[in-house]
Formats: structure tokens, C-alpha cells, sequence
């Protein structure tokens, strides 16, 4: 009888110890259930949320494959669908660079040592150290606009990595392809189901570049910061104000932190630049 009531109590406290430690290792009931569908849905609400965009950001760049200041003070501006404009100045003003895009063409004008180049978006690989860093900030911005939504034609698959989902991006298949090309890997915080990680990778497969976003703030139609019930409800205007980028090719890296996003304001045709 004594050893039945003893070996029921270290039964009780065993179980009860092991129930607080699964109470405290597994916050399941904070995460949020999302299908491939879902998700993919919610990038192009998120996209779908910014019509336009000015913003003043800062820039550090490493990796010596860019000719110009390491630190770059920024301004953009942007209109749906695609027109891009980045310029960088010295913190005294002075122009370093000014990158524009229409559609799939782009000019990149270089004033400090007097090139221009243009061409293809998706011939920038092509251009050599020139034209890199300006490849990762555009993917850098796409990630604030939401402009990296899945695509017609593309296909998607959805795998869950423990606080995260992970959402594999395949290319459609072309003349030469046997089966679907994984194109690009998004990572969902699913807790509050915001893109926390990229990686775009390449044809054969090597990851091209990895992209982080952090610091995450609500913006509302003039700029300005909401307050959190209303970020809550409106979760496709929290935008992230900091982008790491890594080469994938070891070339470098670039950080851009963004001070200030004013969205859906009327753009002036001159503040986008001219191709031409």
C-alpha cells in the first residue's frame, strides 16, 4: 500500500513537471495557420495596399564592388506597376549615383567617375560589379512594396519550419526545362505571417542573394505611424524599415534603413527620371 501511494505521487509530480515544460516550449497557440493559398494571397493584398511611395533611407555597402562611398544617403520613388527611381548622395549632398527603371529597362548613371550604363533588369547579372549592388536594392525595395508577389504562371509549396513557414517559389516551365525551377524561398514569421526572410536563387539552383527584414512598422496613406490595434487590423501596411542583403556570391553586402515612407501621394513624372 505505502509503495503503491509513493510510486502514484512521483507518477503526479513527473507528470506534472512535464506538463509546465510542454506549456513552456511549445507556444503552438500563438501561431497562425496559413495554406500556400492563403499566404499567397496575402502578398498580393500586401502589394496590392501601395499604389505609390517616396522614402528617404541610408545605405551601407561592403565588399568594395561598388566604386562609390560605402555610406549612401537615399531617396526613392515609386508608381504601380513599375517605375523605379533610387538616388544617392554623400551626407554633404553630393550625387553618387542615380538608378531608374520602367518596366524591364533600366539606366544606371554614375556621375563620380562618368558611366552609364543601361539595359535589361534581368540581364543585370550580366553587368558585373557596376550593376549588382543596384539588383539588390531593388530587391531590397521590392520587399518594402510588395512587389515580389507570386507571379502569373508561377507555383508555389508551402513547409512548416517549426515559428516559420517556409514557401518554395517555382519559375514556370520553359522550352528547355523538364519540371519546375525553384526560383525563389520566402519565410513567414507565423505569428504575425510577415515575409522575415528571401532567398532568390539562381537557375542552377545557388542561392544569388539572401534578404532579411526586421524592424517592422505600421505606415498609414500619409506616412505616418498608426497605432497598433489599427496595424493589427490592417496588417498589409506594416512595411520593414531595415533590409540586409548578403550576396549570395560573396561579392558584399548592402543594409538599407529606412527613415521616413510617405505612400499612395500623387508622383510627379520629373521625380521618376527619364530612361531616355
Amino acid at each position: 500500500m505505502i509503495r503503491s501511494i509513493v510510486g502514484v505521487s512521483i507518477a503526479a509530480v513527473l507528470l506534472t513537471g512535464m506538463g509546465c515544460a510542454l506549456f513552456r516550449s511549445a507556444p503552438e497557440g500563438t501561431f497562425k495557420r496559413a495554406t500556400a493559398e492563403e499566404l499567397t494571397v496575402l502578398l498580393r493584398q500586401r502589394e496590392a495596399a501601395i499604389h505609390s511611395m517616396k522614402g528617404l533611407f541610408s545605405a551601407k555597402v561592403r565588399g568594395g564592388f561598388i566604386p562609390i562611398a560605402s555610406r549612401v544617403e537615399g531617396a526613392v520613388y515609386y508608381r504601380r506597376p513599375n517605375a523605379l527611381r533610387l538616388r544617392g548622395f554623400t551626407s554633404i549632398g553630393s550625387e553618387l549615383f542615380e538608378f531608374v527603371q520602367a518596366d524591364d529597362v533600366y539606366k544606371l548613371r554614375l556621375p563620380t567617375i562618368g558611366r552609364v550604363l543601361m539595359g535589361h533588369q534581368s540581364e543585370m547579372a550580366e553587368m558585373g560589379k557596376l550593376a549588382r549592388p543596384f539588383q539588390l536594392s531593388v530587391w531590397a525595395v521590392g520587399g518594402v512594396l510588395g512587389t515580389g508577389t507570386i507571379a502569373k504562371g508561377e507555383t508555389v509549396k508551402l513547409a512548416d519550419e517549426g515559428d516559420r513557414y517556409r514557401l518554395d517559389v517555382y519559375a514556370p516551365v520553359n522550352g528547355s526545362a523538364a519540371q519546375p525551377v525553384l526560383a525563389r524561398r520566402l519565410w513567414f514569421d507565423r505569428r504575425t505571417l510577415l515575409v522575415v526572410q528571401e532567398d532568390r536563387l539562381t537557375e542552377t539552383g545557388e542561392v544569388d542573394a539572401t534578404i532579411q527584414y526586421e524592424d517592422f512598422r505600421p505606415i498609414g496613406e500619409q506616412g505616418d505611424r498608426s497605432s497598433p490595434a489599427k496595424a493589427m487590423a490592417s496588417a498589409q501596411l506594416l512595411r520593414p524599415f531595415k533590409i540586409s542583403l548578403e550576396d549570395g556570391r560573396g561579392q558584399g553586402s548592402v543594409q538599407v534603413t529606412f527613415h521616413e515612407m510617405l505612400t499612395n501621394q500623387a508622383i510627379k513624372t520629373e521625380d521618376l527620371g527619364q530612361i531616355s
